[in-house]
Parts: structure tokens; sequence; C-alpha cells
């Protein structure tokens, strides 16, 4: 199961399958998968893992970027956060030299504000401006807020739905919800002139950016689809086939087991999503 939707364990495997996609007219990030680092020298190894990356993504003249998790990069390691500042900005520095992109992943609500802070301060920098984004959840109350703040600095958004268990206190506990906040915030990123990534499988939320665009007459290559490797990719295929932009977010690496089963454990209805996406094309 883990094979559909998992690259493979090395950066060969994941560089091997950005380049099969891209040969589909579809883009990719590329994410080694690991979180919440325990050690320094840890979050330093993951971080020459996307050195190495960005170095082949380069060579390789491939249609691609990285995705990172600040846990991953040593952010619960210190109060201040300064040893992930550290290696992301590095990231960073290397991603415009090599002329691509980091996004910094988004993951449970106690470290929102954290990473947004993160972001913000590494694309106040004049020579970072368009090589680092966000990810924003549609589930979190307090979303379109976030993006009104981070878009008016010029930020790029991946908009997801929320994959983290988390408290009403703080997100829409209802999937109808979640929906509508999702289109709602769908609109506010397309409504500027940034360009945002739209991650979703839902047909409904699709439909919904596709007829935004159609009515306010925006290039629909002014934002990307984004989907997960081995998911929809029927969709996928479509969706480039009428001329939209896709990236695929394509996750590889020796982490690969703690990765499904904390979803599934989070989300049991991942399971049955995932299940359904065994048997498509």
């Amino acid at each position: 199961m883990s094979s559909r939707f998992v690259a493979g364990m090395t950066i060969e495997d994941a560089l091997r399958a950005a380049e099969s996609i891209q040969g589909q007219g579809i883009a990719s990030t590329l994410d080694s998968l690991g979180e919440n680092v325990t050690t320094p020298a840890e979050a330093q190894r993951s971080a020459d893992i996307y050195h190495r990356l960005l170095d082949a993504i380069q060579a390789r003249g491939l249609k691609a970027n990285v995705s990172v998790k600040l846990t991953q990069m040593g952010m619960d390691l210190d109060p201040e956060h300064s040893l992930a500042r550290s290696i992301v900005s590095d990231l960073v520095d290397h991603a415009v030299a090599a002329g691509t992109f980091v996004r910094v992943d988004m993951e449970g609500s106690e470290y929102t504000q954290a990473t947004i802070d993160l972001v913000r301060a590494l694309h106040a920098k004049p020579e970072n401006r368009g090589h680092v984004g966000i990810v924003i959840q549609a589930y979190l109350y307090r979303s379109a807020q976030d993006i009104a703040t981070l878009t008016g600095e010029g930020i790029r958004i991946r908009l997801c739905k929320g994959a983290y268990k988390e408290p009403p206190a703080v997100a829409f506990p209802e999937k109808k919800d979640v929906d509508a906040n999702f289109i709602r915030l769908t609109e506010q990123l397309l409504d500027t002139s940034l360009y945002h990534g739209i991650a979703t499988h839902d047909e409904a939320m699709v439909a919904a950016a596709k007829e935004y665009v159609r009515t306010k007459n925006i290039d629909r290559h002014q934002f990307e689809f984004q989907m997960l490797y081995g998911v929809r990719r029927d969709l996928q295929r479509a969706l480039v086939a009428e001329g939209y932009n896709v990236r695929v977010y394509v996750p590889f690496g020796a982490e690969w087991y703690p990765y499904f089963m904390r979803r599934l454990a989070e989300r049991p209805a991942n399971v049955l999503f995932l299940a359904k996406n065994m048997l498509r094309s």
C-alpha cells in the first residue's frame, strides 16, 4: 500500500518519481519524511538531504521544489527556534541560488504561529522574496486573517484542508464547514496577484476554484492545483489536459511508516480515503 503513496526510500527514488510525473506535464514538490527530531545532529542530517535535493533539482532541470517540516529541522529543540530558523535560512539561500523554492509545511495548531513568524522573517529578506512560502489549513478558524497577513507581505501559500486532529476550539469540526471555508479561502487567494497552490483532491473544491477563475476571468496559469503522490492520478491528468498547472507532493524516505500510521491514527477518515484511491487508475 505504501508504495502507491510514497515514492521510495532514497533521494534517487524521489528524483525518478519527479522525472516521471514531469513527463506527464506535472511539477513536483519533494518531501523527505520525518518530524520531531530529538537532537541537533538529526536536524542537520535532515537538512543535508534537502541540500542534496536542491542540487539535484538544479542539475537535472526539474520543475520541482521542496517541502520541509520545521519539527524535522529542530523546531522543538530550543524555545527561540533558533536552530530551525538557521537551518531553514540556509535551505532558502540554497534555493535562491538553485532558482527554486522552499515550502514550509504546516503542522499541528500548536506550531501555527511560530511557523508563520519564521516564514515571515525569512521572506522579509529582499533576496528571499518568491523563494519561500507556507501552508495554510482551511479547518482552522484563524486562517482567513493569516492569509490576509501573509499575502499582504507577498508570501505564496499552499491551501489545504488540514490533516491533523484538532480540538473544536481552534478548528471547524464538521466537514461541510471546512469545505465552505476552503472555498472562501480559495477565492481570497485567487483574488491576489501571487502564485498560490490549491491543494485538494475533492472534485467539488476543484470545480469551485475553476468556476471562480472563469467568472473572474483569472488566468488559469496564475495558480496551481496540488495533490498527493498516487492520489487521484486521473484527476491530475484531466486538469493538465484542460490547461491547468498541477504539482504533486512526493514524499519519500525511511520514515514512511510513522508518516502513514500517524495520519491514519489522527484522522480515521484517511483510511477510507486511501483505500478508495488504491482502486483508481
